[in-house]
């Protein structure tokens, strides 16, 4: 959506900014009576903090269930509010959204098993560990019975992505960049046609892609956008 960010209360004259808080009502006077002073630009980011602290508590308590289903839920949330277009610029595909959404995927895949065994108990905690500071265990740690959860989280956070940078392109048009998109967008497709059941190391891939393309829109550098596409060549 497009909006006037910088916004002047009209009962109390505070200026602030909705780009910064999110948040139409006055941080002063609480006052839903605002007008905007710039011009209206895409924004599709709001301020948003992954607190995992309830799933730990639970976690720790050995309750691994309801760790699972509070960290899927609070994940669902703190990706749902998520955009990548930041007040007109476009924002990178960060760790702690990638790390949020496998958690989601992860959390909810223990949740469905019958069965944890010890590999699927400690991949769960190493997430729940550092998953609001953007850490993921690497691709060779990820236990065979979760290689689907991962590989589908990976899609569909570069999946989100993509969509994203196909917005800002509405704004800043760039042929090549929407050439790589659709290529991408096809690998995305694949994957979740597989129930990302694919290598970790091939999910992570598309995940670096995407990066790569976003970094040549945001510091048009050439060769990251090169880089993009001689890797999803190779995954062809």
């Amino acid at each position: 959506m497009r909006i006037r960010g910088e916004r002047e209360c009209q009962d109390c004259g505070t200026r602030w900014s909705y780009y910064e808080t999110g948040s139409p009502n006055c941080p002063d006077c609480d006052s839903l009576r605002s007008v905007g002073l710039d011009e209206r630009t895409r924004h599709t980011a709001s301020p948003a903090t992954l607190d995992l602290t309830a799933a730990r508590e639970l976690a720790a308590a050995d309750d691994l269930t309801g760790a699972a289903e509070r960290a899927t839920e609070t994940c669902r949330e703190f990706v749902r509010r998520q955009g990548f277009v930041d007040a007109g610029e476009l924002a990178a595909l960060d760790d702690t959204y990638l790390a949020a959404t496998e958690l989601r995927y992860v959390a909810a895949a223990i949740d469905r098993s019958m069965r944890t065994g010890d590999d699927e108990k400690q991949y769960l905690l190493a997430l729940l560990g550092g998953a609001d500071r953007g850490e993921r265990p690497a691709p060779g740690a990820v236990p065979g019975s979760l290689r689907a959860a991962r590989g589908l989280a990976c899609a569909r956070a570069v999946r989100a992505y993509r969509r994203e940078v196909d917005t800002y392109l509405d704004d800043h048009p760039d042929a090549a960049a929407s050439a790589a998109l659709g290529t991408l967008l096809e690998h995305v497709k694949r994957v979740e046609a597989l129930d990302g059941d694919v290598d970790p190391e091939t999910a992570e891939k598309l995940v670096r892609a995407a990066r790569e393309i976003g970094t040549y829109l945001r510091e048009g550098e050439a060769g990251a956008l090169v880089a993009a596409r001689e890797r999803l060549d190779r995954l062809a």
